[in-house]
């Protein structure tokens, strides 16, 4: 089975696409989402374009807040707070990575959690841990969200994080235990990793190494999640060698067309959700 990212998120950006007009004809207000880009980075403007155009899609106000290059963590901070402090932005996004000079961290710090739609502030990131409800890490949030659209349950299973970078595979693994998963991360410093692997249920690989799983890294009958993007003399591949892996997976997302897609629809389902808990829609 193919886990289609690319048509489950189509249906989820058409029901917010619902909700939102339903709520617009009876109080005449609409999300709004800013993202901030410091820089010229070609890959983050590709993808502000695409979040822009998915926001602007289902009917919210879509802002863009583009800084230069050499911009100082105090000036990014300023607009940041800017945004903050805007009643008609529900949901802030500073896309990354941001240029070497500007300290992510401490920006992300100053975030109001309750317009953080990327779920990394400390705030949400902790309420994550502490098993609080909060915005959660887009991309981890979409994957849970396609298996629960396809039904695959992750109660009792064993499953293991490739990876255990903030943006994935830490938020990854605690909200896979939420859902009572047991739960394994595999990192750089890990002995055997195929061996462990072969062990579990469910595989997520999000390292950002094109093919690294193979075939006999998968017990027959696993569900394989790739979230890895990596360019490549055949275009874009996953972390996982998805024709070789195929014939042993229960199920398994493709590069392009999985995990991508689904991200974008959590980044708009958290925009609506931060709406609605401003506002009370």
């Amino acid at each position: 089975m193919i886990l289609d990212g690319k048509a489950t998120s189509q249906l989820i950006r058409e029901e917010l696409a619902k909700k939102i007009e339903e709520n617009y004809q009876r109080t005449n207000l609409r999300p709004g989402l800013a993202v901030v880009l410091v820089g010229e980075d070609p890959a983050s403007k590709i993808y502000v374009r695409n979040k822009q155009r998915a926001s602007t899609q289902v009917g919210m106000d879509s802002r863009q807040v583009v800084l230069s290059g050499n911009s100082t963590t105090s000036q990014v901070l300023e607009s940041i707070e800017m945004l903050n402090q805007d009643p008609t932005i529900h949901g802030i996004l500073l896309q990354l990575p941001v240029p070497p000079q500007v300290d992510a961290g401490l920006i992300l710090k100053h975030l109001d959690p309750r317009k953080d739609v990327d779920g990394l502030t400390p705030v949400n990131m902790g309420q994550l841990m502490a098993g609080q409800p909060g915005l959660r890490p887009c991309t981890p949030l979409g994957i849970i969200e396609l298996l629960d659209r396809y039904q695959v349950p992750l109660e009792g299973k064993r499953a293991v994080m490739i990876g255990r970078s903030q943006l994935v595979g830490r938020p990854l693994a605690l909200m896979m235990m939420e859902r009572n998963a047991t739960v394994t991360i595999i990192h750089s410093k890990t002995r055997n990793p195929w061996e462990i692997c072969r062990e579990q249920d469910v595989v997520v690989a999000a390292v950002g190494h094109a093919k690294l799983v193979e075939s006999h890294w998968i017990k027959p009958g696993a569900i394989v999640i790739d979230v890895g993007i990596n360019r490549s003399e055949e275009g874009l591949v996953g972390d996982v060698d998805f024709e070789g892996v195929l014939g042993a997976a229960a199920a398994i997302t493709p590069v392009p067309g999985g995990i991508g897609p689904m991200t974008i629809a959590m980044l708009l389902q958290n925009t609506w959700q931060a709406f609605q808990e401003t506002v009370g829609a």
